[in-house]
């Protein structure tokens, strides 16, 4: 049987450096996208992230905000470990091993920027202002960038 092609995807995925930043990545090698308590950031994670898809690291939360390297996606998505776990702040008693409320990706590193590309450098680029991450009220931890978006900031981070 023949195996279907995918097309690879890409995403922004956002932490707060003093809880997890991209360092923490690096060091660690590939690390579960545990803790993402947002039912929308779920379902990306749950039914849209593949092995090989790209990420945008975006530190949130930080002087400035922004990207500040690139991550891919080493394992689909798997129950996030932290919703059983009663010491974690992330448990959630209505969510059993036997039925998952939470998901979570494994990330690996791949590289850091030699800066941050803030937010409002970004916001100033016309190839961006359509971007899910640049829109009023938008808040999620996890979202979708378009090939273009990605590569145009690949292409900012030279």
């Amino acid at each position: 049987m023949e195996k279907q092609a995918t097309t690879k995807k890409y995403w922004l995925m956002k932490s707060e450096p003093g809880t997890y930043s991209i360092y923490d990545l690096k060091k660690s090698g590939k690390d579960l996208w545990d803790g993402v308590r947002n039912y929308q950031a779920r379902n990306f994670m749950m039914n849209d992230m593949q092995v090989g898809d790209e990420v945008l690291f975006y530190h949130s939360n930080a002087k400035p905000p922004g990207v500040v390297g690139l991550a891919r996606i080493s394992k689909k998505a798997q129950p996030d470990p932290t919703a059983f776990d009663p010491k974690s702040k992330y448990y959630d008693p209505g969510s059993s091993k036997k039925n998952p409320r939470w998901f979570c990706v494994e990330v690996a590193f791949k590289s850091i920027f030699k800066r941050t590309l803030s937010i409002e450098e970004l916001r100033k680029e016309k190839k961006l202002s359509k971007m899910l991450l640049l829109k009023k009220g938008q808040r999620l931890s996890v979202m979708p960038v378009t090939r273009l978006e990605y590569m145009h900031i690949l292409k900012m981070s030279k």
